[in-house]
């Protein structure tokens, strides 16, 4: 079982040897681990290997703006992650972690460089990804470093009707996206990836192992929503596993302007945020070309449902005859089938989920908002008109609908706030595989202009986004002056809301001193900042 495996001795010893930062953090985690081959060091063949085995954007790779790591850990068991603190703390050194490595900004291997940047260290924590199912309980523990792919693989082969409630990328890795929140297919059903943690184990900034009753209640809300770059190591979860069916029901329906895609969509809107919750229907939306050769929007309503085809047809007609949705769209499956139907992987062997390998050699941007009222027809084709526009661009919009669950939970359950009220969350996504500085600049822009095209369709007061999509174009925290909570509330109330306060209370209880630190982890709040402020 994962608990015992972890509870390991948190005493570790500090070298005191007066060398540069990185000899002392090597003697020092060598003493304590006798492991020194689970270091990798700059211009060898392992650090090389080890930093690209899951960096999911290149672009942070080749910019000449990213830092690269003086060291990377490559921890294999809790122990591991404990010295890492331990000794980076004493080294002065700061801690980066990545389990899957898709950090939408590239801050799990990488950091904006600029005169006050400290130099980090990798903690890589793909190793330890060990699960462990009991399905007579309907729980799982599953370590931080697997995959979300790897954890619905182990479901599905000890029980084919449990499932967890999550991201539909499969190599998306279970540290980060599970502390950020995790929307998925059965977020309308079973709330968010968050709201079914409940138990954890973290190593603090004094490189201690604590499980949810040594850490208080206050921290383990903080890393339901907020990420733990900001607090600690989290090295495994606790969750509540969810009931499926042993057959859903996939399907995808395309639509084009000429086929009447904007009205469609307009009527997606004001419905898919009150389906039926076995019954979950996204839109993506991109610029395409039509038969004839002239321009158009292509949509996709990307969708299965829980239960078999007998029962989808009657009730898509009910709720939404616009969709047309017929017999022939409709394929029923398992649903660890339907997780493969989703990443674009139907007819591929189940065991294409445990394949960690980076899908893209690739660069990528994307941002988030949340909407709450129906963007009227005239609105969606203006944005249309800009896609379109966009110089064939490789824009996309991913829109997921909330409701359901989702609009049960109070904002402030645990720190990911985005419930009643929001109809759905739109993602704007652009993937490239140019690696010309000028080029990457160019599509940067571009997503910078439809994010701002987009401000009068969106929610406002705040803008909200969602932290699983990091954007680092909100603002950021730079060293050496200080983190100001008063400055990082310009984004923190955008990914959290009316919970960023207490947020960076609970960071000034565990982290005074800031060491876990990234450009957009949580700020202490102390000293001025203690004040209110409206």
């Amino acid at each position: 079982m994962i608990p015992l495996l972890l509870l390991l001795s948190s005493s570790l010893l500090v070298s005191s040897a007066t060398t540069t930062p990185l000899q002392s953090f090597i003697q020092c985690f060598t003493n304590n681990t006798n492991s020194p081959n689970l270091l990798s060091l700059p211009n060898t063949a392992s650090y090389s290997s080890v930093l690209l085995s899951s960096v999911q954007n290149q672009r942070f790779l080749i910019s000449p703006n990213s830092f690269k790591p003086f060291l990377i850990v490559s921890a294999a068991s809790a122990s591991h992650v404990q010295a890492t603190v331990t000794c980076a703390r004493a080294a002065d050194l700061r801690i980066r972690t990545r389990s899957g490595g898709h950090d939408y900004e590239g801050m799990s291997y990488s950091a904006f460089t600029g005169p006050n940047t400290t130099p980090f260290i990798i903690l890589d924590i793909s190793a330890l990804h060990s699960i462990s199912i009991d399905a007579s309980l309907k729980t799982a523990w599953v370590q931080a470093g697997a995959t979300l792919g790897e954890l619905y693989y182990a479901i599905a082969k000890n029980n084919k009707t449990l499932a967890f409630p999550a991201g539909l990328c499969p190599t998306v890795g279970v540290g980060g996206h599970l502390s950020g929140g995790g929307i998925g297919t059965l977020t309308r059903k079973y709330g968010a990836a968050v709201d079914n943690i409940v138990d954890a184990w973290l190593v603090d900034v004094n490189g201690r192992l604590l499980n949810r009753k040594a850490m208080g209640e206050d921290l383990f809300w903080a890393i339901r929503g907020a990420g733990s770059a900001g607090y600690g190591v989290i090295v495994a979860f606790k969750v509540n596993l969810v009931d499926v069916p042993s057959v859903v029901t996939a399907f995808n329906v395309g639509k084009t302007l000429r086929q009447n895609a904007t009205k469609v969509v307009a009527r997606w809107q004001e419905l898919a945020h009150q389906f039926d919750v076995n019954l979950f229907i996204r839109v993506i939306a991109q610029a395409g070309t039509d038969t004839d050769g002239s321009k158009t929007i292509q949509v996709t309503f990307n969708s299965y449902y829980l239960g078999r085809k007998a029962e989808l047809l009657p009730l898509a007609q009910q709720s939404f005859p616009e969709l047309g949705l017929k017999d022939t769209d409709c394929t029923e499956m398992s649903w660890i089938e339907s997780v493969l139907f989703f990443y674009g992987g139907t007819g591929r062997p189940l065991e294409t989920l445990l394949n960690r390998t980076p899908e893209f050699n690739s660069s990528f941007k994307g941002t988030s908002d949340f909407v709450e009222q129906p963007i009227t027809e005239n609105g969606l084709e203006e944005i249309w008109n800009f896609m379109m526009d966009a110089n064939d661009e490789p824009l996309m919009l991913i829109l997921d609908p909330m409701g359901g669950r989702m609009s049960e939970i109070k904002e402030d359950a645990v720190a990911f706030p985005h419930r009643a009220g929001n109809i759905y969350n739109v993602q704007y996504f652009m993937r490239w595989f140019e690696t010309q500085e000028g080029v990457t600049e160019k599509h940067l822009e571009w997503m910078r202009k439809l994010y701002g095209f987009m401000t009068p369709y969106v929610s406002s007061k705040p803008r909200a986004a969602f932290y699983n999509y990091k954007d680092i174009d909100f603002g950021r925290n730079e060293e050496g002056n200080g983190t100001s909570y008063l400055a990082a509330r310009v984004w923190g109330t955008k990914y959290f809301k009316g919970n960023f306060r207490r947020l960076a209370k609970v960071k000034g209880m565990v982290d005074p001193a800031n060491f876990f630190w990234n450009e957009q982890s949580i700020p202490v709040l102390q000293g001025v900042d203690l004040i209110d402020y409206v």
